[in-house]
């Protein structure tokens, strides 16, 4: 049985017209605009440094100093984040519109968490910390891709809905 003729599904809106409106009020919708590409720099940063010392064995000092600071970043934008997420859905984290993309985030911190406490244990070599940032760089980037995507849902979400609205004040 082919599913060819059938027309697509509609997949529900991301955001009520109440959350769309508090989510445009929150000043924490500013702050993870802010901190999202802040972050994705120090990451590029970040990256270029890791792979520097896994491909030359130089500059450890900064590899390590930068994915401390990554890890900082990533700390703190999870925090606003969740703040953000209160403001517009009503729960810290696992809103249904954001479900997918928090489970995955919860591995992101738990690899950048692994690197810091394998940095403070000193229970893994240089080389294989910084295996380990790979890893959690690796997690990072898929979760920065799922949360990209949801921006885009939301951004054809809300022009597709805007004309139905400006129909019904017409």
């Amino acid at each position: 049985m082919t599913m060819r003729g059938a027309p697509p599904r509609a997949r529900p809106p991301l955001y009520t017209a109440e959350q769309r409106r508090r989510r445009d009020a929150s000043g924490w919708t500013t702050v993870q605009g802010v901190l999202a590409p802040l972050q994705f720099a120090v990451f590029a940063v970040s990256l270029v440094l890791v792979l520097r010392f896994l491909l030359t064995g130089q500059g450890l000092a900064a590899a390590t100093a930068s994915v401390v600071v990554k890890t900082l970043a990533l700390y703190l934008i999870m925090v606003t984040g969740a703040i953000w997420e209160k403001a517009v859905f009503g729960r810290y984290l696992f809103a249904p519109a954001f479900y997918w993309e928090d489970l995955f985030s919860m591995l992101v911190l738990a690899l950048h968490t692994a690197y810091l406490l394998a940095l403070a244990t000193d229970s893994l070599t240089p080389h294989q910390r910084m295996g380990l940032a790979l890893a959690a760089y690796a997690a990072y980037m898929i979760n920065a891709t799922q949360f990209i995507l949801k921006l885009r849902a939301a951004r054809l979400d809300g022009a597709a809905r805007a004309p139905q609205g400006a129909e019904l004040a017409a």
